[in-house]
C-alpha cells in the first residue's frame, strides 16, 4: 500500500499512508487512536475506497472493489469491533455466506461439527449451536478468529485481537497465527499492547496522524522508541497512580447474589480509591459490574452508599443514587452510535438540561464542548455521529458523559480495552484527578500490569466470588493469577 489517501467529511483520515507486507510474515502496524491504522485496513479488506494511492498484490497492482473482492483475493479480517449477527449461532456465523450443504439444503449439522473442530483447535469450549449474543466478549472474539482461520486466507488482518481475551486465550491465539505462517499466509496485527509485540511480530510499522512514520525490527527495537514514534513525545510512567488517603466509604456490598454468575459478593469502596476487580474469563467481573448498577437486578444481598440501604433494580436508581457504568463493550452498551457526540455526552444528564421537557440546545452544547475539551476526544464537531470516531475517542465519550453527571462511584469495565499507549495515560490521570476529588472507581480489568499499577486494592474472582483481597503494594502479578487460578496455597 502506498501513499495512500483517505477522507471524511471535516476530517483527513489518511494522508500518503503506506505498509509493505512479505510472505508469511506478522507485520504489527502500530499508533495512537486516530492514527489511521483501522482506516487503512478498512479499505485493504474493501471496505472503504481510497481517495487516492496504490495497492499492489505480488507486484501487480489492484484495485479494491469491495469485501467480496477483498476476500476473492485472499484478504481476510478481523475487525476491532465484532462483526458477527448476534441471533445465530457460532457455527452459522462461522460459515456465513459459504454454508456446507447439498441441492441447497443447510447441513446444520456438519456446520456445527467443523465449527467444533475450529474452536477446539483453539482452544475454546463454546457451544457451536449457541447464539453469539449470550457469548462474552472473548469467546465472540474467538468466534471471528475460527471464522478467519475457516476461510485460509493469504492476508490475515487482526485488529486488537486480544483486546478481551486471557492470557491462556492469547496464547492459544499466538499458537495458530504460527499455524497461519507456517502456510505461508500473512498477517497484520494492530495491537495496543506493546509487550505482544517482540513476541508475535516480525517487524512493526508506526503511523501517526493518518501518515507513514517508520518500519522497524519488531523484536530488536525498544519499546519506549516506539512510543515515541508513535504520540512524537516521552511518555515515562504508564501507571501513573497518584495515592490519596482513603475517605469516608462511599459504597458497601453486602453478600450479594445474582444467579450463578455473583456469589455471596462483599466489598467496600471509599472515597479517594481505586479498588480493582480482576479474574479469569467467566470469573463473573461483568456480572458484577452490572448488578451493581441494575443493569441485572441482584438476586439477593444488600447494597449501601454512603451508608444508606438502597435498591438498584434498574439503571436510572443507579444514576439517582449517584452510580455510573462504562461497560466492557462501548459500541452495544455505552453508546448510541448513531447520534452525535453532544447527544452521547447529554443522553444521562437530560434532566438537568431540560426545561419542561425539553432540552436545552445551548446547556447541551456547553456541556458536550467541556466533555470534549477536558477528555481530549478528537472529533471535527460536537454534531459528529459517535459511529465515526476511532475506538479510542468512542470511549472517552463514554468516561465523559458519566463524568458529565458528576456521578460518585464510577465503575469502569475493560476502561482501556483497545485504547493507545498515550489515550491510557489520560485516563489513568483523569482517574487520579477523580479520586483527587474524593470519587470512587470500582475497575475492572484483564490486565494485571494495569490491575496492579493503577489500583490500591485488588479483589480476585473466580467462579463468580470474591476468592481473595490484597493490597497492591505488597501484591505480585503472580499471587494474584495463582488466586484466579484457583492454585494459591
Amino acid at each position: 500500500m502506498q501513499a495512500i489517501r483517505k477522507s471524511f467529511p471535516g476530517v483527513l483520515a489518511l494522508d500518503d499512508a503506506s505498509l509493505e507486507v512479505e510472505p508469511g510474515e506478522v507485520h504489527v502496524l502500530l499508533g495512537e487512536n486516530g492514527a489511521g491504522k483501522s482506516t487503512l485496513m478498512k479499505i485493504l479488506s474493501g471496505s472503504l475506497r481510497k481517495d487516492s494511492g496504490r495497492i499492489s498484490l505480488d507486484g501487480a497492482e489492484v484495485e479494491i472493489q469491495g469485501p467480496r473482492h477483498a476476500q476473492q483475493l485472499g484478504i481476510r479480517t478481523i475487525y476491532q469491533e465484532l462483526n458477527l449477527v448476534p441471533p445465530l449461532s457460532a457455527a452459522a456465523n462461522i460459515f456465513l455466506g459459504d454454508e456446507p450443504g447439498r441441492w441447497g439444503v443447510l447441513d446444520r449439522r456438519a456446520a456445527e461439527r467443523e465449527a467444533a473442530r475450529l474452536l477446539q483447535e483453539l482452544g475454546v469450549g463454546v457451544d457451536p449451536a449457541r447464539p453469539v449474543r449470550e457469548l462474552g466478549i472473548a469467546h465472540q472474539q474467538m468466534v471471528e478468529v475460527a471464522k478467519a482461520l475457516r476461510e485460509d486466507g493469504r492476508i490475515l488482518v487482526m485488529d486488537e485481537p486480544t483486546s478481551a481475551l486471557t492470557a491462556t486465550e492469547i496464547e492459544q491465539l499466538f499458537a495458530a497465527i504460527g499455524r497461519l505462517r507456517t502456510r505461508g499466509a500473512s498477517v497484520i496485527y494492530i495491537s495496543h499492547r506493546l509487550e505482544e509485540i517482540a513476541r508475535i511480530g516480525d517487524r512493526a510499522t508506526v503511523m501517526r496522524d493518518g501518515r507513514y512514520v517508520a518500519t522497524l525490527a519488531a523484536r530488536s527495537t525498544p519499546v519506549p522508541e516506539l512510543v515515541r514514534l508513535m504520540v512524537d513525545r516521552e511518555v515515562g510512567e504508564h501507571f501513573p497512580r497518584k495515592r490519596v488517603a482513603p475517605g469516608d466509604e462511599l459504597l458497601r456490598v453486602e453478600h450479594l447474589h445474582r444467579g450463578r454468575a455473583v456469589r455471596d459478593v462483599s466489598f467496600t469502596l471509599r472515597r479517594g480509591e481505586i479498588l480493582g476487580i480482576t479474574g479469569l474469563l467467566g470469573a463473573g467481573r461483568t456480572e458484577l459490574a452490572r448488578t451493581l448498577v441494575g443493569a441485572e437486578p441482584p438476586d439477593a444481598g444488600k447494597v449501601l452508599v454512603k451508608g444508606r440501604a438502597v435498591k438498584v433494580r434498574r439503571p436510572a436508581d443507579a444514576l439517582t443514587l449517584g452510580l455510573g457504568l462504562v461497560p466492557e463493550d462501548r459500541k452495544t452498551q455505552g453508546l448510541v452510535l448513531d447520534l452525535s457526540v453532544a447527544r452521547n455526552v447529554s443522553l444521562p444528564n437530560t434532566r438537568r438540561l431540560s426545561t419542561w421537557g425539553w432540552v436545552r440546545a445551548a446547556a447541551e452544547e456547553a456541556l458536550a464542548s467541556r466533555s470534549v475539551r477536558e477528555m481530549r476526544i478528537k472529533t471535527p464537531t460536537l454534531a459528529q455521529p459517535a459511529r465515526l470516531l476511532s475506538g479510542g475517542n468512542q470511549q472517552k465519550i463514554v468516561l465523559g458523559k458519566w463524568l458529565a453527571a458528576e456521578v460518585d462511584v464510577l465503575v469502569v469495565d475493560e476502561p482501556t480495552r483497545g485504547i493507545d499507549v498515550g489515550a491510557k495515560v489520560e485516563i489513568y490521570d483523569l482517574m487520579n484527578t477523580l479520586t483527587a476529588a474524593g470519587k470512587g472507581i470500582i475497575m475492572i480489568s484483564s490486565e494485571l500490569p494495569e490491575v496492579l499499577g493503577m489500583s490500591d486494592r485488588v479483589l480476585v474472582m473466580r467462579g463468580g466470588a470474591i476468592v481473595a483481597e490484597m493490597e497492591t503494594a505488597r501484591t505480585g502479578p503472580a499471587e494474584v493469577l495463582a488466586h484466579a487460578l484457583g492454585q494459591a496455597g
